[in-house]
């Protein structure tokens, strides 16, 4: 009896799920086993996460259960510590136990990206990042926290720091955040009578001189436009010098007292690939992949999405030109590298991945936005009903489409929640608190 191969997938997110899913269709019964190798049990849809934090989109409709969708394969949750491909083992992290050590045939690294930091003062202990649903309802509670804090204090001061939210990172995770949440806290201000929105402070910080780098000088140009308009501050050639106690100094020399540090400046190849698989890595710690999708030099090794540094073949101009870490490519990417895995175990000739991109839209909250789609621009009203067109046509299963389709229209209909929910921040606060308070009563005799 053949025994059949054993496909390893590290990480769950774009690459890992969509490759697991063409592969679970592509391949014959009980051709191959596979297992996805992930520290969550899900998958986020992050272009959603500026919607879910502003109330738009329920939070739950943001993510995708691995176990759900991919009901052919194995789901461990999990961390992968190393790999050996020597060995073809790698060495897996359960959230309890000691490791596992898991043997496989042929691995697809598609750990994807972290958040990339700085060693700034003071952003550990009073930042917030946005890569995830669990920080977008953190941000969400937060920022609504803010207002009742801002509306029960009698300190201007107090009531003005309360009322400042700095953000830094001006590419589209950045903007989209910065814009859905003032939206958010503008309408929410309707219910706080002794507050107004020329009390709140929004200031968007990057060290470039322009943002959004993925669209256009003059679409750019515009988003500055209508965030200006709407009272908000843009500040470009500037870094964060500091950012202890909240206090935020700038390069330029200003200083800003904020509750509210939010982090969107980048992200980086997780450093999986270039620390523990001794696989080849480029200068950015990226898997070295071929345009077929295969790990340069090694046989049985695959890689794709923001990990991978991968040949972009529909540039002309640049030979050496590798495509971009963007979401677009690693959906497209797992469907290329799923079809070649299929491809190399029945034998055949792998085809190389190219795909011209499509675009770029985004939102700026309600009814705003940008796009850029094959070089035609729009903005407004446009741009916002492609963006949520495009968005809702990509997000995986049709029962998140139809989920988050019903959140939309639904909102048609019903105002905006803004009730903030602090208590899933410290959910046993209360209770600990109350059983303190039994401890002193029994020791005071009471």
């Amino acid at each position: 009896m053949v025994r059949k191969p054993h496909i390893l997938i590290v990480g769950g997110g774009y690459v890992g799920m969509y490759t697991a899913l063409h592969l679970q269709k592509k391949l014959r019964k009980g051709e191959a086993a596979i297992t996805v190798v992930d520290s969550q049990p899900n998958m986020t849809y992050q272009p959603f996460l500026p919607e879910a934090a502003a109330g738009s989109i329920e939070a739950r409709h943001v993510v995708i259960p691995l176990r759900r969708v991919l009901k052919k394969c194995s789901v461990l949750t999990g961390h992968v510590s190393t790999v050996d491909h020597n060995r073809r083992v790698a060495t897996i992290e359960p959230p309890e136990g000691g490791p596992i050590q898991l043997s496989y045939d042929i691995i697809v690294l598609a750990p994807g990206s972290i958040s990339r930091t700085l060693p700034i003062p003071g952003l550990a202990e009073c930042g917030i990042g946005f890569k995830n649903v669990g920080e977008a309802i953190y941000l969400r509670n937060h920022v609504l926290s803010r207002l009742d804090l801002a509306a029960a204090t009698d300190d201007p001061v107090r009531r003005r720091k309360a009322l400042t939210f700095v953000f830094i990172g001006g590419g589209y995770a950045g903007v989209e955040a910065f814009a859905e949440l003032e939206d958010m806290a503008r309408y929410a201000l309707r219910f706080y009578p002794g507050l107004e929105p020329s009390d709140m402070r929004w200031v968007l910080v990057d060290a470039a001189a322009r943002i959004l780098p993925e669209v256009s000088p003059s679409l750019a140009a515009y988003t500055v436009e209508r965030l200006v308009e709407r009272d908000m501050e843009v500040r470009l050639n500037t870094r964060v010098k500091s950012a202890v106690d909240g206090h935020v100094l700038l390069s330029d020399g200003d200083s800003i007292h904020a509750d509210t540090v939010v982090w969107t400046a980048g992200v980086r190849p997780n450093p999986l690939p270039a620390a523990s698989t001794g696989l080849p890595v480029d200068e950015q710690g990226r898997l070295r992949c071929t345009a077929e999708l295969r790990v340069a030099g090694v046989a049985d090794a695959w890689g794709a999405g923001d990990c991978a540094s991968v040949p972009d073949l529909s540039s002309k101009d640049d030979p050496t030109a590798r495509c971009a870490p963007t979401a677009q490519h690693a959906v497209r990417q797992a469907k290329r590298l799923a079809a070649n895995i299929v491809i190399s175990l029945h034998g055949g000739m792998l085809k190389p991945y190219r795909h011209r991109d499509a675009g770029t839209v985004g939102s700026l909250g309600l009814h705003k936005g940008v796009a850029e789609i094959y070089g035609i621009k729009m903005r407004g009203l446009l741009a916002w009903f492609l963006h949520r067109s495009y968005h809702l046509m990509m997000v995986p299963t049709w029962n998140r489409k139809v989920r988050v389709a019903a959140d939309w229209t639904l909102a048609m209909f019903f105002r905006r929640e803004v009730v903030s929910l602090g208590q899933v921040q410290a959910p046993r606060q209360q209770w600990v608190t109350a059983q303190d308070q039994q401890k002193e009563r029994v020791l005071s005799g009471v």
